[in-house]
């Protein structure tokens, strides 16, 4: 079943695919619609973060070559279509003074040359619209913040018939949005109904280091409680990156289910009015037809703005 429609999700490293979205994803892939997800970096640079897979040989004989696996079973799982765009994992700098970031990073790579590469993919899978991470990158890896940044300047650039014209046919999604997982409201909302329930909460300490943290803007939540199972499964693909007995996992299905049944977004920019608040990412679009049309359209004008990098 296609219904005409594409979505593409833009994550930094193999992994974050299946921790920001994964259920929204697999709701649409069910309704027929193309979801392609593209993984900037390998994630080489990563950590095993599997207490029982620390000694792997070997894990820590060629772990980028592990990385790819993973994200390999986690598409079959999820459904998706997947490209890599190409670039090397930065890696998370840890220290006081910070170290400089290795040279030929993704972070480090020229924003024109990091717009090119997405430009190339956007043209040819012709979304109708985008996923990647706010300002602050979700949180503040490099290569998250670069995400974002390129997937911005790329979202922009892929419809002007004038840029990286070499690329292919000018196309313009007609909307982008930041995933919001990791909301305040959604950890509370899980903390006191694991305390109702006479449960150990997993995240009284990220409470205690969020009081100060504000809230982002929910455009748009997206019910998709059927495939949080879904999601589950392909983030414990991801095996060297996930701690099975972690937090992720310690808040039973059901009361997943029952608290929070969404998976939220903040719309970023649209060519099309929003009504909100939405429950679908592809609200106000139209029919594929009148969709494409949009897309190739030089008369476009932005009709909604929620940066707040702007």
């Amino acid at each position: 079943m296609d219904n005409g429609m594409r979505l593409m999700a833009v994550h930094a490293h193999p992994d974050d695919e299946s921790s920001k979205g994964a259920a929204t994803m697999a709701r649409y892939v069910a309704e027929g619609v193309d979801v392609l997800v593209v993984s900037c970096t390998g994630g080489e640079r990563g950590d095993v973060l599997n207490p029982g897979l620390k000694h792997d040989p070997e894990i820590l004989r060629d772990l980028p070559e592990v990385r790819r696996r993973e994200m390999a079973k986690a598409q079959q799982i999820l459904g998706v279509q997947h490209t890599w765009l190409g670039f090397v994992d930065s890696g998370l700098p840890e220290g006081d003074p910070l170290p400089p970031l290795p040279e030929g990073c993704f972070a480090l790579e020229p924003i024109e040359v990091t717009t090119e590469a997405l430009v190339r993919v956007i043209r040819d899978f012709k979304p109708h619209v985008m996923t990647t991470y706010d300002e602050n990158g979700g949180y503040p890896h490099p290569d998250h913040v670069m995400c974002h940044t390129v997937s911005m300047s790329a979202f922009t650039a892929a419809g002007d018939p004038a840029a990286y014209g070499h690329t292919g046919q000018a196309w313009q999604p007609l909307k982008i949005y930041y995933n919001q997982t990791l909301t305040k409201g959604r950890i509370l909302a899980y903390h006191d109904a694991m305390e109702a329930a006479g449960l150990e909460s997993p995240y009284g300490e990220w409470i205690s280091r969020w009081q100060d943290r504000g809230e982002r803007t929910i455009t748009t939540k997206v019910e998709c409680a059927d495939y949080f199972e879904l999601r589950d499964q392909a983030l414990q693909a991801h095996a060297t990156q996930v701690d099975p007995d972690g937090t992720w996992f310690k808040v039973p299905m059901q009361m997943q289910k029952a608290t929070w049944p969404t998976e939220d977004f903040e719309a970023a920019l649209s060519y099309v009015p929003l009504e909100l608040p939405e429950s679908d990412l592809f609200a106000g679009l139209g029919p594929p037809e009148a969709a494409d049309r949009l897309a190739t359209s030089d008369r476009l004008h932005i009709a909604y703005d929620g940066r707040k990098d702007t």
